[in-house]
């Protein structure tokens, strides 16, 4: 925290005037020996440059409870040239800027104004000068910054918007000028080991055009009504990340694995999933405009990562139609988007129709390109395969019938037959469930392993199933319906005594994706990404996709947990995992460029992105423990509701 001050000083050719009033309203009112103006409450810590109008260091708690987190922004580094006046009065600390120039009864061409848990920015137009714009240069280092918004046609992000920080809430950007538009830019660049990321948001200043504009930034907590947890401290990270994993990047424009890096067509519907149970962002924006944004520009033609022309894929990767169905029908089935899918419902049936094209014997199970056959992987001079795999997990020989994608085909069939009957297409509806119907048949007895009792991975098309104790797609076959309970039971009993019996106990961390090491003959990343030299790859184990600890997918480990009424042991889960989002423990990077979205299960760097959207699905189980849905005829049948 800032140190306490009685009085602003003078430094330089600046004055800086302050009237300094009590402590009003909870906010406390304070200067440091830099002369950086500040103010400090429950909700909001910053602090002005005394030079020039902008922020020097900023940090919000969404839930007001006075929680101080790293500096959202870079100090712009502008030289100066504004006189600086302060003043206090009923709780509010206002700071004029006015060109040095300027006559000292002008008006003043940026005020700020601060009280609780609102940010208020006035710009005013004075004698045709060009004014610079209030910048928030993010620092991605520290906190790593979003937007969500509607980018225009022009480039330019429409107001409202929203800012969110992960780890300590948002702020909701509204404007008195509804047509103004703001530049929001982000970039990626490798720099020495690792990957540098940076974002700007600009606000523009007056002009002739629009001669006074307000900016209004209210810091503020985003989440869903959830019951129980309004009291519950435990819960505090849950309320402040919820939108953790909704990263927008603006180069794309599209939701992306984070600010600015690639947009992963096959990780979408995990941002429908938590973007449909989202409360409005602000008037006029939801969380699911920036999901169907998202999928518009895949349905006018745009590529994303998991599609032939984005990435190594010589197919569409098993689990991206289903993805994309599925976000889809996340973002309809409130009837919000009844008009949108109404307009796009030809091309969403296309993607289904693509993916029920991928069952060549007509077994009624969707199949990969790749044989996904040990060995049939094929690695470039630098070590990077020739082909990925068939689903999210792309350094994994996933190929050919891919259990977990199937499980994704069978949640999407039954979606589609929902939208299918919005828009009046009562025979695709039909078609779709007696698909959907048709896979639910077969699965169990197609990917069961009788040596370990659990469902395998994949099996490829010379017939073998791969079964490297995969804990998030047991789940999500539980979780969806695609196991009867007392095989579920049985099913997650041992997939609990193997995670004993292989030691794997820091919850804090997340969850391994499979519990025993994946042979080199079935793994396709390169040295130091999970593949070693051993034949049975034991010294790759525990890095990244090979066994690494993460929380991407740990939500399906959770909700099969919870379906089965084993709230205690997913409780023994879930809540280290709260614990280390609140201290933000899934991002960041080590000083070897390493990042925190994998670990060694001792907690070692073994992660690429330094900040990866997935991470954060797991929030999701907050809202399934607290709302549990009754099982019935067997299954959990919620994901098929039609």
């Amino acid at each position: 925290m800032y140190e306490r001050r009685d009085l602003l000083k003078a430094v330089g050719a600046t004055t800086v005037i302050a009237l300094i009033g009590p402590h009003i309203n909870g906010a406390e009112i304070s200067s440091d020996s830099d002369s950086k103006i500040t103010f400090s409450s429950e909700h909001i810590e910053l602090a002005l440059s005394s030079t020039a109008p902008g922020f020097v260091s900023l940090n919000v708690d969404g839930l007001g409870k006075g929680r101080r987190g790293p500096n959202i922004v870079v100090a712009d580094k502008s030289t100066g040239g504004y006189r600086t006046s302060v003043s206090d009065l009923r709780g509010t600390r206002r700071v004029e800027y006015r060109p040095a120039a300027a006559p000292r009864d002008s008006v003043a061409t940026w005020t700020f104004e601060f009280s609780g848990s609102r940010i208020v920015l006035t710009s005013n137009w004075f004698n045709e000068l060009a004014l610079s714009p209030i910048v928030f240069n993010f620092d991605m280092n520290q906190v790593h910054s979003t937007v969500l918004g509607v980018i225009r046609q022009d480039k330019l992000l429409a107001v409202p918007a929203l800012m969110h920080f992960p780890g300590q809430g948002s702020l909701r950007l509204t404007s008195s000028i509804p047509d103004v538009g703001l530049t929001y830019t982000s970039r990626r660049f490798w720099k020495q080991t690792r990957y540098e990321e940076t974002a700007m948001l600009s606000l523009p200043a007056a002009s002739a055009e629009h001669q006074r504009i307000v900016y209004t930034l209210e810091a503020t907590a985003i989440y869903p009504d959830v019951r129980g947890i309004e009291n519950d401290a435990r819960f505090d990270s849950f309320r402040r990340n919820w939108l953790n994993i909704l990263q927008f990047n603006p180069t794309i424009p599209a939701l992306a694995n984070n600010t600015a890096s690639d947009t992963c067509a096959l990780a979408y519907y995990e941002y429908a999933d938590i973007a449909a149970l989202t409360p409005p962002l602000a008037e006029g924006l939801s969380a699911c405009d920036l999901v169907r944004l998202t999928l518009d520009r895949i349905l006018a033609g745009g590529k994303a990562y998991g599609m032939p022309g984005y990435g190594s894929y010589p197919s569409a990767s098993a689990d991206t139609w289903p993805s994309m169905i599925i976000s889809a029908a996340s973002c309809v089935g409130d009837g919000s988007g009844d008009a949108w899918l109404k307009e796009n419902y030809t091309g969403i049936r296309g993607w289904a129709e693509a993916m029920l094209a991928t069952d060549s014997d007509g077994d009624g199970l969707i199949k990969y390109s790749v044989s996904g056959n040990s060995e049939v992987w094929k690695f470039d001079q630098n070590g990077m395969p020739l082909f990925r795999p068939s689903n999210w997990w792309d350094t994994i020989g996933f190929g050919h019938e891919d259990a977990y994608a199937n499980a994704l085909a069978y949640r999407a069939l039954g979606n589609m037959a929902m939208m299918a009957k919005r828009v009046g297409q009562t025979k695709d509806a039909t078609r779709y469930i007696a698909a959907a119907e048709k896979l639910r048949a077969v699965y169990f007895k197609r990917f069961i392993d009788a040596a370990t009792g659990i469902l395998g991975g994949w099996r490829s098309a010379d017939g073998e199933l791969h079964d490297y104790y995969f804990l998030w797609l047991n789940g999500i076959a539980i979780h969806y319906g695609l196991v009867e309970r007392p095989q579920a039971n049985a099913i997650m009993d041992k997939l609990m005594a193997k995670m004993k019996e292989v030691g794997y106990r820091n919850f804090s961390l997340g969850l391994p994706g499979n519990l025993v090491s994946v042979a080199l003959k079935d793994y396709v990343g390169r040295h130091g990404f999970g593949g070693g030299s051993k034949a049975d790859n034991s010294d790759g184990f525990q890095i990244y996709e090979n066994g690494g600890a993460t929380g991407s997918f740990a939500f399906f480990t959770l909700a099969a947990l919870y379906d089965l009424g084993c709230k205690a042991e997913a409780d023994e889960i879930l809540f280290p995992m709260l614990d280390a989002y609140g201290k933000c423990e899934f991002e960041g990077n080590d000083a070897q460029g390493l990042s925190a979205d994998w670990r060694r299960w001792d907690g070692t760097f073994t992660g690429y992105e330094g900040y990866l959207v997935d991470n954060y699905y797991a929030l999701l189980a907050v809202v399934l423990r607290q709302e549990e849905t009754s099982w019935r005829n067997d299954f959990r049948p919620a994901t098929m509701q039609t």
